[in-house]
């Protein structure tokens, strides 16, 4: 392993993906170092999503290879990238609705190597883990709705929740799939700050649709069409590209 390997979060090698004959990611490559804030915009259908899952597992590249802090994970399961530091939310919430708040910050964390778990033990008594929740709920502003049936509570706090059941599993790369889709311009305000204070350590991945929130947000942005990476830079020079500003004016391509 070289240095450069090391000083990397995410390496992304030339991977595909087709679903039938429609090619949803075109060897489409991307190195974030470990501690950025890395934005991946595109039209819609650019294959934004299809990548975030690839990355988190959800689904098996066709080609390429993918790399965690120095770690092929290609072949890996969900599971053994979260263990090695993957954390991730959805474009579509999947919370456990008929669980509380803190129910669900307790399940994200059981997920780190360092939770060991035995369901014939009552869950209330693992104290040092529920020492945790409590602060992972504080970060992301939950701390008086941690009884609270998740089905009960607004969308903008379950947005909140997910970010904070990504933060439960202690990772070292954090992946949001749109944490504002469905926002409030408030609730998009709080949600920004709570991004903002990720730890600095804690590498950072967004598909995100608000230019002001990933303007905001980002240090270098990747911007997909077709499935084929078109453009990296910062958001300056996204802003001025005049290839990305021909995708975005067009409406771009479904992939």
């Amino acid at each position: 392993m070289t240095s450069t390997d090391q000083a990397l979060a995410l390496n992304v090698a030339s991977v595909s993906k087709s679903f039938g004959g429609v090619r949803a990611v075109r060897a489409a490559s991307l190195s974030v170092p470990v501690g950025e804030r890395r934005a991946l915009i595109g039209p819609n259908g650019a294959g934004k999503t299809t990548l975030f899952n690839l990355i988190a597992g959800e689904l098996r590249v066709d080609s390429g290879k993918i790399e965690i802090f120095g770690s092929d994970i290609t072949k890996k399961s969900v599971q053994k990238r979260a263990k090695l530091g993957l954390g991730r939310t959805y474009q579509i919430s999947q919370l456990f609705l008929d669980l509380t708040v803190e129910e669900n910050l307790f399940l994200a964390g059981i997920t780190n190597k360092k939770f060991e778990f035995h369901f014939l033990r009552y869950w209330k008594n693992y104290t040092s883990e529920k020492e945790w929740v409590y602060q992972v709920a504080e970060q992301v502003k939950l701390l008086d709705f941690l009884q609270e049936k998740v089905s009960e509570i607004s969308h903008g706090l379950q947005r909140q929740l997910e970010i904070g059941m990504a933060i439960a599993m202690k990772p070292r790369l954090v992946m949001l799939d749109e944490p504002a889709a469905g926002l409030s311009p408030s609730e998009r305000i709080v949600l920004t700050g709570l991004i903002k204070q990720l730890p600095k350590e804690t590498t950072l991945v967004i598909i995100e649709h608000d230019m002001e929130i990933i303007l905001d947000i980002a240090d270098q942005i990747t911007v997909l069409n077709q499935g084929s990476v078109i453009a990296e830079g910062s958001p300056q020079e996204i802003k001025n590209n005049e290839e990305v500003q021909k995708v975005y004016l067009g409406g771009g391509s479904h992939a």
